[in-house]
């Protein structure tokens, strides 16, 4: 079974290198071996404009974004840490999700129901589990589900020069928990492919 995944670079930057994306990267090599087509995109150098709708009207680049994330079976939600936070960018994403709330099908379940959700967070200070933390749970009440050691996280030393996508070899820590990431998300993303969450209208 063949699973898509999409990943969403929540970096500020336009163009230009990113950890964010590096981390992505890496998440997507650990999916291969689990059948996983990863491709990514990053938002910054699209035009999504604010508020809670799926479509916010002329110029808005969410619905594209939208058609590939429902198409996919796992959302990768990469983040970089500032001022201990997710990113602006990663926020105004979520803030586009809110709109599978009110989006269901004939049962009553989001459209997002069956999509599993892993997280990547980096930074050079404190904060990845906060984070990741506020990623949780906007990404579970909007319909996505997680697997056991949904994330995958470097932190840099605080107020540091080196970021991760300058390390010339990634800590055996973070490999491990790649590994984790990649086949637990890839484990229940095809489970729930073919035993779905039962809706409103579903018999005991």
């Amino acid at each position: 079974m063949t699973l898509k995944a999409l990943a969403i670079n929540c970096t500020l930057k336009v163009d230009g290198q990113s950890s964010t994306q590096r981390m992505i990267d890496l998440i997507a090599e650990s999916l291969e071996p689990f059948d996983v087509e990863t491709s990514s995109l990053r938002l910054a150098e699209f035009n999504v404009k604010p508020g809670v709708k799926s479509d916010e009207g002329e110029g808005d680049d969410w619905p594209s974004i939208r058609k590939r994330l429902l198409e996919s079976d796992i959302l990768i939600l990469g983040t970089p840490i500032w001022m201990g936070q997710p990113s602006s960018v990663c926020k105004r994403a979520l803030e586009r999700m809110d709109a599978f709330l009110e989006e269901t099908d004939d049962q009553g379940r989001m459209l997002t129901y069956g999509k599993v959700a892993a997280v990547a967070v980096v930074g050079n200070e404190d904060g990845a589990h906060h984070v990741s933390a506020e990623l949780y749970q906007a990404l579970n009440d909007v319909g996505f589900s997680l697997a056991p050691n949904a994330v995958s996280y470097w932190v840099g030393e605080a107020m540091g020069s080196v970021n991760f996508v300058d390390l010339t070899k990634v800590p055996d820590v973070v490999t491990n928990t790649l590994a984790m990431l990649a086949r637990n998300t890839a484990h229940l993303a095809k489970v729930l492919k073919t035993n779905a969450y039962p809706g409103e209208k579903t018999e005991a």
